[in-house]
Formats: structure tokens, sequence, C-alpha cells
């Protein structure tokens, strides 16, 4: 999408007023007016009202931008309310991204866990990724943690082959960590095995993970990139606001 106008920072104009999400009146000139003054508008989700009077927040898919009652401005970047220090905008886009965590087919994961397991984690993860193996060797200094990783092959090579081979190997969970931390090539599949590699791929596409790691949280959020294991500890301790 192509956005002419940049959107700075919204200033002192918050403190009055509290973000509620309530129809709009003006919804059908706000569609008119982006329709008629932005020749590659992409298909409008959904139009909200802001904390500041006369702008409203269009949302295209998880991604948001802001205009006038009449569609005839945009404005792209994040709104903050100066006396709470909140980033609207932030945790709009981290309640849009949600993933919940209860729906996740985790038969469809490997799984490995460190003490009790009793904290739990998703990884969507590319076994050619560098990122990922930076993660996953700090994932094995995080103390009573559960961890679900969706292999999703999405960079190309031998991505595929890799995941196939891991998940086919006769433990698993052996494999990718020997390959993830160690380095150590995992064997090739004696034979063709069932992996659920699309499926994984596919669910990435629905909650738009176009990058690895991505990391989901038990409430939902999540966090694109690797954490440090202090990082992650804290993260654990206190999860991000996902409303």
């Amino acid at each position: 999408m192509k956005l002419y106008t940049r959107f700075a920072v919204v200033a002192a104009v918050l403190a009055a007023t509290v973000a509620v999400a309530q129809p709009v009146p003006q919804e059908a000139s706000i569609r008119k007016g982006l329709a008629a003054n932005m020749s590659n508008l992409p298909k409008i989700d959904e139009i909200r009202s802001t904390p500041i009077a006369g702008l409203f927040e269009v949302r295209v898919g998880s991604e948001l931008f802001y205009t006038d009652a009449e569609g005839g401005y945009a404005f792209r970047g994040e709104i903050f309310d100066l006396k709470t220090r909140r980033n609207l905008t932030e945790e709009r886009v981290n309640k849009l991204n949600a993933i919940d965590f209860a729906q996740l087919p985790l038969k469809d994961a490997i799984v490995w866990k460190t003490g009790t397991g009793k904290r739990r984690i998703a990884v969507f993860a590319d076994p050619n990724c560098g990122y990922c193996k930076r993660f996953e060797a700090e994932l094995g200094k995080v103390k009573d943690l559960t961890v679900y990783t969706f292999l999703m092959p999405i960079l190309g090579g031998d991505s595929p082959q890799k995941s196939e081979a891991i998940w086919c190997a006769k433990d698993s969970t052996t494999a990718w960590r020997a390959w993830m931390v160690e380095g150590t090539a995992p064997p090739k599949a004696a034979a063709k095995c069932s992996t659920p590699i699309e499926r994984n791929l596919e669910l990435g596409r629905k909650h738009r993970v176009d990058g690895t790691p991505a990391i989901v949280f038990e409430d939902g959020s999540r966090v694109p990139g690797m954490l440090t294991a202090p990082q992650l500890e804290q993260r654990l301790a206190a999860p991000a606001k996902a409303s």
C-alpha cells in the first residue's frame, strides 16, 4: 500500500480520552474517500474510532493506518498515550497478531522440555535459520520450559529435506536438537514418512508468520526473532499485554 503522508507521533491530545471500539458513522464516507484517493487500495477489513477526534484507524489484515473522516489523508505510524505511556498502536497490533495457544495443533510439533516443563512456548523454526540455532541454544538455559517447535522450512535450499529428515528420524527431538545445537546433520530417513510440514506452512501463512524464529507464548502474544535466555525468562515472568 502506497501512502503519501507519514504519521509521526500523536501528542498530548490523547490525555483526555480513552480508546473504545465503537461503530463509525462516517465509515461510508471514509471508504468512499479512500477508494477515490488511493488507486491500489486493498480490501479494508475494519474501520474504528481512535482516541483522537476526527482520526480513524483503518485495518487491512493485521496492518494499520490512520485517516480523517473523509478519507482524504492517510497516516502511518504509532499513537502514544503520553499520560499513561502506552503505545496504543503496538497494543492493537499485538492483539491482532495474537494466536490462541490452545488451538495450536501441538501434535504437529517437535516437543522437548527442561525441568518440570510447566511453562510453555511454541516456536516456528527453519532448520537452516541461523537465529533459530542461536535461540535453540538459549532455550537449553531456561528452566521448567516445554518447547513445541513447528518445522517451517521457508528459507529455500535443503530446508524442506532437512525438516523431513528430522521429523522422520527415530527420535525427532534428538535429531532436531543435535542439528540445531551441535551441528550434527540429521540421518536420511530410511523410508518416506508422513510429515506435518505442509500443515505447518499453512499454519504459518494463516497467522502471517513470515520469518523465523517466531515465538508464541501461552497468553497468545508473539515475538518475531530470537530472544536470549534472560530476555525469555523476563518475558515468561511478565507476558506482554495482547489487548
